[in-house]
């Protein structure tokens, strides 16, 4: 199950928009009009991108009156970063062993 919703997180970081929107969100929460004001598309197509953001786990918004604003789901976002931090770690290590590995030739 995570597997997937890591698939939906990255799948929706991939876009250069939707990246946008979720930096803009990490200085905190945003209505749709504030995120969708300095992207180059309607407020529909912004609609659509947090929609994607939303399914991914990594968005939460909520409808007051007229007003919806958005928030980072902290949860998916760590999750994305873990599984970043534990490939970085992996690949580390393995270059650690390599450069041992050549320094021992010389």
């Amino acid at each position: 199950m995570l597997d997937q919703q890591l698939d939906k997180a990255f799948a929706a970081l991939a876009d250069p928009a939707r990246r946008a929107m979720v930096e803009r969100l990490a200085r905190g929460p945003a209505t749709v009009s504030e995120l969708a004001a300095p992207l180059p598309m309607s407020l529909a197509g912004a609609m659509l991108h947090l929609k994607v953001l939303e399914e991914s786990g990594l968005v939460t918004s909520r409808k007051k009156g007229r007003v919806r604003t958005c928030r980072i789901d902290p949860k998916m976002l760590g999750a994305a970063e873990r599984w970043v931090a534990e490939r970085r770690a992996l690949w580390e290590s393995r270059l650690d062993r390599l450069g041992q590995f050549l320094g021992e030739d010389q």
